[in-house]
């Protein structure tokens, strides 16, 4: 079938045949990657071929190795698993099994492979490249293949995707799949303390991880499991000592559940394995708990990707294509992978070593090696799981003149991961020996109820309170869109009143505004010349200074849940279109991420904004699909339209212009989730980033201890926002964002970092980028 209208392809790039296959165990999100690399490489001249079964079929051929067409891959971002298939391959293991592979692959004219696998995977794939030129001088000298026949494959390109849910690969900081799994996780520990709580049980709950503990430890931060136990970092040999001391603590505290999570390959320092039902006897025996068993096995592995992965496994696919037509003869064979949000490549090997050094430093039991070759995130989301769980650290106890109290406020509309945020920060208060002081509902309830009886609107927050918020949406203090302007003078009394040390804010735009006018106000008001440190929470993600929001990945994985659900109804009609209206203010990020994650045809965005020409071309785009397809295909579609793109052409007008234009021929539907959007359980990766990034907000803040208010007055970053730039986490100073990154009148960034994914969209989907 003919590429679908893309732009200037004999242009875009050289005529080359690039192979894809999927290899090692499934992980959510390969579907979506062999879809990106598909349509990419027709939309940049290229063929693609499948190779099914994954190295069993390399070596095969025949009919494992086809021709990919644009509609080939039509609905795979939904689907779970690997629809190519994967295999184990012994024959690929020898030589000549790679001979019959370098045959097969000649045979159809491959001379490209985009490989999404684990690092034993990808390890054979480097191999085989680098075996190339002595399999093709054999195939010569035994007759298979002429000399002509082989001159033109000389080189063979490869280039690997990381497929794995144990997210055990170096120089990465995510694997494709390893989001989706730790979401079938923490909602199956979600689940069981429920029934833990009302019972008030212990429960020990196995996860996959042979040598690596990132679902372990991101399980834990995210549920805040009472233990944990990694590869990397094994307890002493007397381990029951120090679990049991640190469970019977909370449960003296109050606390009426006990989550364990255990890695599959745990073990002490000696390399004895740790196994759940050891666990299980210790808190049975010792403690006297109540203590359940659950493994959580393949459930782990299954279902569809999350919303994360999905676009990751996009992304990276994307990349693929272009690193395989960047490729010399001479470029190391790369591995794509993400530093914070940057897609990166690295040399695979290097990777792929520094991968199985981890293993050989848990061997030789040098645990601080093997922590070490961890990514820094690894690392420190482990310091931060231990700060907020384990309480009563003498050595981590601040002096008293350093010791501060610190205000929290949540500013603007709820967003997933507020309260894991504030949870993780009182519990590292704690930690440090400061006093956390909540204001309830913003900065209005401040005004207005702070001394309200017989309970006011500022109170402090104790660990018991704060424990179980890790896996609650919303906000448990309370949110609202006032600002300190509408009140300062009594904003100023009441700062005075409490003797606030610090402030640390958790919201959106209007959080950023907070923050700016109470740093403006400081001239007028010194009660206000304390540190102030600003942790974007909106699911708009429209916040200047990061590249990331909390609240964003739940709002993205609820609304792609819903898109899955629309697009089920279209498809089964064959013949229908849903425009769905998104939320994200003036900001287009909610609506050109989700298109991503769901296949939309089209999206439109107030950055855009929507003319008559361009639903014109649309529609003619959309008739055109439909009379080609006459229903063979499960062609229905979607158009995702931000709830600003225009004031005019709204989601309904849309929907009905398209029907009018359909003249009975397909139909035409709108949706509207509405805030559906902000509510719901936060997603593993909101409750991850949410304590990372509040932890470090608390240490900026300790920073400014013992200064004057002079001192604090005349330091940049006194007032600060903590962000995610491309490959990085920064404090940016806010007077810096005010004045130089902020487009005010339209709520959002002057630079807004995924504008160029916008035609990743278009390209994916078919349709032509520019102005009409």
């Amino acid at each position: 079938m003919e590429t679908p209208y893309l732009e200037t392809r004999e242009a875009l790039g050289k005529k080359r045949r690039i192979g894809v296959m999927t290899s090692g165990g499934d992980a959510p999100g390969m579907n979506g990657a062999v879809r990106a690399v598909v349509r990419m490489s027709i939309a940049r001249g290229c063929e693609a071929y499948g190779i099914y079964e994954g190295y069993e079929g390399l070596v095969r051929g025949g009919d494992l190795i086809k021709q990919m067409y644009w509609d080939d891959v039509r609905g795979w971002l939904s689907e779970g698993g690997t629809l190519i298939g994967t295999a184990r391959c012994k024959a690929f293991m020898e030589r000549p099994g790679r001979l019959k592979a370098a045959k097969n692959l000649i045979q159809r004219g491959i001379n490209a492979l985009i490989i999404c696998g684990g690092d034993g995977s990808l390890t054979g794939a480097d191999i085989f490249r680098s075996e190339w030129p002595g399999l093709l001088e054999e195939l010569v000298q035994k007759g298979e293949l002429t000399h002509e026949e082989v001159v033109p494959f000389r080189h063979l390109n490869i280039v690997g995707l990381v497929g794995s849910i144990d997210n055990d690969m170096s120089s990465t900081d995510a694997t494709i799949g390893c989001y989706s799994s730790l979401g079938r996780i923490c909602q199956a520990v979600d689940f069981i303390e429920s029934t833990a709580f009302s019972h008030s049980r212990a429960f020990v709950i196995e996860v996959m991880g042979r040598h690596c503990g990132w679902l372990a430890l991101m399980a834990g931060l995210s549920t805040g499991a009472d233990f944990v136990f990694l590869p990397e970092h094994p307890p002493e040999v007397d381990w029951e000592k120090a679990m049991c001391s640190i469970i019977s603590k909370h449960r003296k505290l109050g606390k009426r559940k006990t989550t364990v999570i255990v890695a599959e390959g745990a073990h002490d320092v000696q390399l004895n394995k740790i196994s759940p039902a050891k666990v299980k006897d210790v808190l049975s025996n010792e403690l006297g708990l109540d203590t359940r068993i659950t493994t959580l096995g393949h459930v782990q592995r299954g279902g569809p990707a999350s919303a994360y992965d999905r676009m990751l496994a996009t992304l990276q696919g994307v990349e693929a294509v272009e690193a395989v037509l960047d490729a010399t003869p001479d470029t190391p064979t790369p591995m794509i992978g993400v530093s914070e949000n940057k897609i990166t490549r690295r040399p695979l090997m290097e990777a792929v070593e520094l991968t199985h050094a981890v293993a050989d430093a848990i061997a030789a039991k040098d645990f601080d090696k093997a922590m070490g070759l961890r990514d820094a995130e690894f690392e420190e989301h482990y310091r931060a799981y231990m700060t907020t769980t384990v309480i009563n650290q003498p050595h981590m106890m601040l002096s008293e003149e350093k010791r501060m109290r610190i205000a929290f406020v949540h500013v603007g509309a709820p967003a997933g991961g507020m309260n894991a945020a504030t949870r993780a920060a009182v519990a590292y208060c704690y930690t440090r020996g400061h006093t956390p002081i909540a204001i309830h509902n913003g900065f209005p309830g401040l005004c207005r109820h702070h001394d309200d009886k017989p309970v006011g609107a500022v109170r402090g927050m104790n660990w018991l309170e704060v424990d179980s918020w890790a896996t609650k949406g919303g906000s448990e203090i309370g949110t609202n869109r006032g600002l300190p302007s509408e009140n300062m003078e009594k904003t100023a009394e009441c700062f005075e009143l409490y003797k606030f040390d610090a402030l640390f804010l958790v919201g959106g735009f209007e959080a950023f505004t907070a923050v700016s006018e109470l740093r403006k106000a400081r001239e007028k008001y010194p009660v206000f010349r304390i540190p102030m440190a600003v942790l974007p929470a909106t699911i708009s993600n429209n916040v200047p200074g990061t590249e990331y929001s909390i609240g964003s990945d739940t709002c993205l994985n609820a609304l792609i849940d819903y898109c899955d659900a629309i697009r089920q109804s279209a498809s089964a009609s064959r013949r229908r279109v849903f425009v769905v209206e998104t939320q994200g203010g003036r900001s287009g990020y909610i609506a050109t991420i989700a298109g991503l994650s769901v296949g939309a045809f089209a999206v439109y965005t107030p950055e855009e904004g929507i003319t008559i020409s361009m639903l014109a071309r649309d529609i003619e785009l959309i008739r055109e699909a439909f009379a080609k397809d006459q229903g063979q295909n499960r062609a229905g579609k979607l158009i995702l339209r931000n709830e600003h793109a225009s004031t005019t052409y709204t989601t309904e007008v849309i929907a009905n212009m398209i029907r009018e234009e359909a003249k009975g021929r397909f139909e035409s539907r709108f949706a509207i989730p509405g805030h559906v959007q902000q509510g719901g359980t936060p997603s593993p990766m909101d409750r991850v980033r949410a304590v990372r990034l509040a932890v470090r907000c608390i240490q900026h803040l300790e920073g400014f201890a013992g200064k004057s208010r002079d001192e604090i007055f005349n330091d940049p970053m006194s007032a600060a926002l903590i962000g995610i730039k491309g490959a990085s986490v920064v404090f940016s100073p806010m007077q810096h964002l005010e004045e130089n990154d902020t487009d005010w009148p339209d709520r959002r960034p002057k630079d807004e970092f995924w504008m160029s994914l916008k035609r990743v969209v278009d390209i994916l989907s078919g349709r032509p980028s520019g102005p009409c």
